[in-house]
């Protein structure tokens, strides 16, 4: 699970990516965001989500890298949105 977090926060994007998803990130519910996100009926676990969110926002960073005509910079804050919710639902590390 430390692994997960630390992938998070050492993240490398735009600062307007971050910046936008940061702000979103405070109006984050999980019930409604993360299946809409996940395009799921029920949420996974956090880490579960975390997983696969990593995986998803690695591939549309890598469009974003490309320039590609397909990348959207909505549906990236909004997996960045998830992942930063999903990221503090995780149980911290002892002596954090």
């Amino acid at each position: 699970m430390t692994d997960l977090l630390a992938l998070v926060s050492n993240l490398r994007r735009p600062k307007l990516l971050i910046r936008a998803a940061r702000a979103g990130a405070m109006g984050y519910n999980r019930n409604r965001d993360l299946k809409r996100v996940m395009r799921l009926a029920e949420p996974p676990s956090p880490e579960r989500a975390l997983n696969a969110l990593i995986a998803a926002e690695a591939e549309i960073e890598e469009v974003r890298r490309q320039g590609q005509a397909t990348y959207s910079f909505a549906r990236h804050i909004e997996i960045l949105i998830a992942m930063i919710g999903e990221a503090r639902l995780l149980p911290r590390p002892q002596g954090a």
